[in-house]
C-alpha cells in the first residue's frame, strides 16, 4: 500500500512538481549567472581595454604637449632669428647709405680739388702767356732799339 505522505495538505505529486520548478527555475538562474559572469568578465577586458587606450591616449597628449612646445619654441626661435635678419638688414643698409653718402662726400671733394688745380693750372698758363708776351714785346722793344742804334750807327760817318 503507498502510504500516502502529505505535507500540510500538499500531496508529493504537487510537492515535486514545484519542487521541479523551482530547480528548472534555480537551473535558470545558474545559467543567466553563468551568462552573467561571462558578460562581466567581456566587460572587464572591456574595461581594461579602454584604460590601457586611455594610459595610451594620455601619453599621446602628453607627446603632443611637448611636440608643441617644441613648435612654439622653434617658432619663438624663427621669430628671433627673423628679427635679428631684419636688424642686421637694416644696419647694413644704413652703413652702406653711410658709405654711399661718404664716397660721395670724398668724390665731390676730390673733384672740386681737382677743378681748383685745373682753375690753377689755368690761371697760372694764362699768366705764363701773358708774361710771355710781355717778354716778347720787352724783347722786341729790345731787339727794336738794337736795331735802330745799328742803323745809327751806319748814319755815322768815319
Amino acid at each position: 500500500m503507498e502510504e500516502n505522505k502529505n505535507f500540510k495538505n500538499y500531496s508529493s505529486e504537487e510537492i515535486d512538481a514545484f519542487l521541479s520548478s523551482v530547480i528548472v527555475q534555480v537551473e535558470k538562474m545558474i545559467e543567466e549567472s553563468k551568462h552573467k559572469n561571462e558578460l562581466i568578465l567581456i566587460q572587464d577586458k572591456r574595461i581594461k581595454d579602454l584604460e590601457k587606450e586611455l594610459e595610451e591616449n594620455k601619453l599621446l597628449k602628453e607627446k603632443l604637449a611637448r611636440y608643441e612646445k617644441m613648435e612654439e619654441t622653434i617658432n619663438n626661435a624663427v621669430n628671433m632669428a627673423q628679427k635679428t635678419s631684419d636688424q642686421i638688414r637694416n644696419s647694413a643698409s644704413r652703413e652702406r647709405d653711410f658709405m654711399l653718402e661718404e664716397a660721395r662726400r670724398n668724390a665731390n671733394r676730390i673733384v672740386n680739388e681737382a677743378l681748383l688745380k685745373a682753375e690753377k693750372a689755368e690761371t697760372e698758363a694764362e699768366n705764363l702767356k701773358h708774361n710771355v708776351n710781355i717778354f716778347k714785346r720787352k724783347i722786341k722793344g729790345i731787339i727794336e732799339a738794337q736795331l735802330e742804334m745799328v742803323d745809327d750807327i751806319e748814319k755815322v760817318e768815319f
